[in-house]
């Protein structure tokens, strides 16, 4: 289970994201259909289409999700960052939950939700795409890198480790601070890499947080192949 990211590391030769092919004098022009798609793990299965990262957003953020008929495409949570939301279901059609009310969604449907309220979706039919666009209320926004995480993953799972490597060490160079950078990239090593990479980066988390890593780490199947090295045992037991 990863983290929604901070991060650490340096950027390999290959760049990790298609460079825009239509970037214009101020603006860009792009479908929804040339956009990657990449499964997520840690979002019940749904299939992140990395908008933000595609046009270099900085103002705020924004991804497409999609899924099959019947999954889920907005996983429940509440946003811990403090982002004020918007989904627009922009194809198909969805049933959202939101705090304790429940809608039909068709293409067409605006659902914003304010930070500290429970939301989730389904796609009830095939094809059905969200857009979700976000930023704090009253702050700047930061991007912080989960939706990089997401690929840099489904890049692993797909046989290119090296491409997924300097996604997460680019993120992790942009954000050094805190436990989430050094904890993911621990999980991506455990997964892809090697062990001992995997345990250096852990010691480095746990440093920095040893109550909350402690506590994702015992649980976390991302972490299974470290768990039976006797360097575990010196961290978590």
């Amino acid at each position: 289970m990863r983290r929604r990211l901070d991060g650490g590391s340096q950027v390999a030769e290959a760049p990790a994201w298609p460079a825009p092919e239509r970037r214009l004098d101020g603006y860009e022009i792009l479908s929804l259909d040339e956009l990657e798609r990449y499964p997520s793990e840690t979002h019940g299965g749904s299939v992140l289409l990395p908008l933000r990262q595609r046009l270099g957003l900085r103002a705020f953020g924004a991804n497409c999700w999609t899924a099959e008929a019947g999954a889920q495409i907005v996983p429940r949570h509440f946003e811990e960052s403090g982002d004020e939301e918007l989904y627009v279901v922009v194809r198909g059609r969805a049933s959202f939950a939101v705090g304790e009310d429940t809608l039909d969604a068709p293409a067409g449907t605006l659902v914003h939700v304010l930070p500290g309220t429970m939301r989730q979706a389904t796609a009830e039919e095939p094809g059905t795409i969200v857009l979700a666009v976000g930023a704090p209320a009253g702050r700047a926004f930061e991007g912080r890198g989960w939706d990089e995480v997401v690929v840099a993953f489904a890049h692993g799972r797909a046989g290119d480790v090296e491409r997924g490597r300097a996604l997460m060490h680019d993120v992790a160079a942009r954000q050094p601070d805190g436990w989430e950078a050094p904890y993911n990239l621990a999980c991506f090593e455990a997964r892809f890499g090697d062990a001992d990479t995997a345990f250096e980066h852990l010691r480095r988390a746990v440093a920095s947080a040893p109550a909350e890593v402690r506590g994702y780490a015992r649980e976390d199947r991302d972490l299974a192949s470290l768990r039976d090295d006797p360097h575990w045992q010196e961290l978590f037991e």
